[in-house]
């Protein structure tokens, strides 16, 4: 339960912020590699343009993980979690969302007045949400920070309300949760940044969360062959359910294995949803001549890519990245919930289980250790 000073109804329906801060319970991680814990926490009122949310559900992304294993530089204390679903519980001054109002997180709102964002690039923003943001206090006064400005691991947040996107009632929480990183991501991979056409054939190298909703995207797009890589067997059954046509592990003979499949070409597009220097250099080798690698995995800034200049001659190749599946939040979120509401998106297969806020730590280790797609963390 969340705790605070009673708020005043304002004119319209809105709620005055109480000068109290918002006590939640929340996952903080102390320090790189420190153990996680379930800590109390205090976040301010909502502020002009600000919202109060109730987390319903927060899905543990690798984004998290990489916060606490030091891939990602962060400041510390830190509130884990950027990717979730809740309801707005209290609207500062000037806000325009309704107390009530289902929502998706969105860790990179766009200033929509920036040089990026009028050309159409909201993903590029100037504006661009830092790994940590500085906000609220822990329990014994140290300053507070959250991660992408959202904090999302948490009871309640207090954020812009340019960070949240209006969704429709009655969604699995579960699944929703997932729409405002892994799925807008990796759908946004396929459609937006690589264009995948029917008939195309694409692999996908990591089959986390972000690399199962890539697969499906492509599935959904009419791609074929559709090639599944991991290093670990376990995921193989994941990835025929989420779209794969065929799994590969990834060993010596992966090229190899993947030309056997494509007439000797290779594929059209690769995915490389890791995050790390190795892995993409095992993606390139696996696009044919003039085909194209689409990098999604966050990685750290010291782990370079070697790539030879005859090789990027020859082949012709394109290497890029996409940044939050080069989407719009605003518009495509809405667009992707729909789905969920008629029942022409599932996204069951992405969601591992389900847990307790309690239980947290444990969702880490089992990323950590690389079994399954998304753990869910509910708050219902």
């Amino acid at each position: 339960m969340t705790g605070r000073e009673p708020a005043a109804t304002a004119p319209g329906g809105g709620v005055e912020p109480a000068s109290a801060p918002i006590v939640v319970r929340a996952l903080v991680a102390r320090g790189t590699g420190a153990e996680l814990r379930i800590e109390r926490v205090r976040l301010p009122a909502p502020g002009p343009g600000e919202v109060r949310v109730t987390i319903r559900a927060a899905g543990v992304c690798h984004s998290d993980l990489s916060m606490v294993n030091g891939t990602i530089a962060a400041r510390f204390p830190l509130v884990l979690g950027h990717e979730a679903t809740g309801v707005v519980a209290e609207v500062g001054p000037g806000g325009r969302l309704p107390v009530g109002t289902p929502v998706v997180l969105n860790w990179a709102p766009a200033c929509r007045a920036c040089w990026w964002c009028r050309r159409g690039e909201p993903w590029l923003c100037a504006d661009t949400t830092a790994p940590t943001v500085p906000r609220g206090e822990t329990e014994d006064g140290l300053p507070l920070h959250l991660t992408l400005g959202l904090g999302a691991l948490a009871e309640a947040v207090v954020v812009p309300e340019s960070a949240v996107v209006p969704i429709p009632a009655g969604l699995p929480v579960e699944q929703a949760a997932l729409l405002g990183c892994a799925v807008l991501t990796g759908v946004g991979a396929v459609g937006n940044t690589a264009g995948v056409t029917a008939g195309q054939s694409v692999a996908v190298v990591g089959l986390g969360g972000v690399g199962l909703a890539v697969l499906s995207a492509a599935r959904r797009a009419g791609a074929s062959p559709i090639l599944a890589v991991d290093v670990a067997e376990a995921k193989r059954d994941l990835a025929i359910a989420a779209g794969a046509t065929d799994f590969l592990l990834s060993d010596d003979r992966l090229s190899k294995e993947v030309r056997a499949r494509t007439e000797g070409r290779g594929v059209d597009h690769a995915f490389e949803c890791v995050g790390r220097a190795a892995t993409i250099r095992a993606a390139w080798r696996l696009i044919r001549r003039g085909g194209a690698l689409t990098v999604v995995g966050m990685g750290a800034k010291d782990d370079m890519v070697s790539l030879g200049a005859l090789d990027i001659f020859h082949s012709a190749r394109t290497l890029r990245s996409s940044v939050y599946g080069s989407s719009d939040p605003d518009r495509e979120v809405p667009a992707l919930a729909a789905g969920l509401a008629d029942g022409t998106l599932d996204l069951g297969v992405l969601v591992s289980g389900t847990m307790s806020l309690d239980e947290a730590p444990v969702a880490f280790d089992r990323l950590a250790r690389g079994e399954g797609a998304r753990w869910v963390v509910t708050l219902d």
